[in-house]
């Protein structure tokens, strides 16, 4: 049993914050049992951490990040899509072929993404699997929610990042076999993206989708280059999305397509009838994507969206700053496309980023009852003699904040470092 004093903030749907100031948080095996503005009796004369006027609020969910691009964060950034994966990512990842290359990225990664107070992930490594096995290993280990995929790729890349079709389907069934019975950590299907994916891999990639109950995570319409370009290679193919669906990944598991920023009627359609998320990645789509995801629009359409900061193409792993950023870049969008488009508010913004993507890893990203105990305690924004309220310092906090206004972590109940 923990109990815990201070400001509680999380969001009870995509309008509306829940703030309890100055009251008591109850956590029981790791979950939140109740929040009480007077500590009930039965708790009374237990020990209480006190945060003071620190806000507690739920660990993010980054839905889409690459791990094997984290050396590259802030590089390249003034190129577009195409040539900044020939020129940056694909030599790098090339790289991951090298256990001792690897194993100190992937560690680096996974303690700044705790740093940053995301707990849970949806997560790229590369085609190589021992690699990826050893990036999901850890993030089993250290207690971490998330999807992590070895990357399929047979065509469409520089020939040191190919992988023969029966190659990657056979070291894609290792690797989901391997790593099928993981408790928080859990195997995903990978396929980068249609480019780089033969018809007859994404079918082979359906059928183990179905054998081992696994779920997709790949881009998605990202840029008109790459949906242009998933066209001429799959033709007969009304758009990006179908591809997935006529191969059999769509209905195994979770569905995240990462950026959706181009997508047809038939596009959303098909996501929406699989459940599956958009993910927006702010930064990432103006370092080097050149589009804006229209939330609102797609939001008023059904289609369920998260946020992610697609490390390299984003610049950090806060993914805080990506609620800031959806913030701005939605006043752009409605600027520009005021028809289809309005500004997203904070509090939506921040929904985003826990509860809603939250959702794709069970029961986290709240601090309602029963919601594991995955938790940040925020503080140290206000000015001096200028009190800010709860919701205030959670918002000053994803515009100027950093690692350092991060007070505390609670990771399954428990404090980590």
């Amino acid at each position: 049993m923990n109990i815990f004093h201070g400001n509680i903030l999380f969001s009870k749907n995509s309008r509306e914050l829940a703030v309890y100031e100055d009251s008591y948080l109850v956590a029981d095996h790791g979950k939140v049992e109740g929040i009480y503005a007077v500590l009930p009796e039965q708790y009374q004369g237990a020990e209480i951490t006190d945060y003071g006027s620190g806000v507690i609020i739920p660990a993010f969910s980054d839905l889409h990040v690459h791990a094997s691009q984290y050396v590259e964060r802030g590089l390249g950034m003034d190129m577009l899509l195409s040539d900044w994966l020939n020129q940056y990512t694909f030599p790098q990842e090339s790289r991951f072929a090298d256990m001792n290359y690897a194993r100190p990225i992937y560690d680096a990664f996974i303690d700044d993404m705790i740093r940053h107070g995301t707990f849970h992930a949806c997560i790229f490594a590369t085609i190589h699997r021992e690699a990826s096995s050893y990036l999901i290993r850890r993030m089993e280990e250290r207690g971490l929610y998330g999807f992590v995929g070895k990357v399929n790729m047979n065509t469409g890349a520089p020939d040191y990042l190919r992988e023969t079709v029966e190659e990657s389907l056979l070291e894609t069934e290792r690797f989901l076999d391997e790593f099928k019975d993981n408790k928080t950590a859990k195997p995903i299907i990978t396929p980068r993206f249609a480019p780089t994916c033969s018809e007859d891999l994404m079918k082979g990639l359906g059928t183990l989708s179905k054998k081992y109950h696994a779920g997709l995570q790949t881009h998605l319409v990202e840029s008109r280059w790459e949906a242009e370009e998933a066209m001429r290679r799959f033709p007969g193919y009304q758009c990006d999305t179908e591809i997935y669906e006529r191969a059999g990944l769509m209905d195994n598991g979770p569905v995240v397509g990462a950026h959706f920023i181009f997508p047809s009627e038939a596009d959303i359609r098909i996501l929406n009838r699989h459940g599956g998320f958009a993910v927006h990645c702010p930064d990432a789509t103006t370092n080097i994507i050149a589009g804006i995801m229209g939330v609102s629009a797609l939001q008023s359409q059904d289609v369920r969206v998260s946020l992610g900061t697609d490390v390299g193409g984003g610049h950090s792993l806060g993914l805080y700053t990506q609620i800031a950023r959806s913030v701005q870049l939605s006043k752009l969008k409605w600027f520009y496309e005021p028809e289809q488009n309005k500004p997203i508010a904070f509090p939506h913004a921040f929904y985003l980023a826990t509860k809603a993507g939250g959702s794709g890893f069970g029961n986290v990203g709240s601090l309602e009852k029963g919601y594991v105990f995955n938790a940040l305690v925020i503080d140290g924004m206000a000015d001096e003699n200028i009190p800010l309220t709860p919701a205030q310092t959670v918002e000053r906090f994803c515009y100027i904040g950093t690692t350092d206004n991060i007070k505390a972590r609670y990771l399954n109940g428990r404090l980590i470092g």
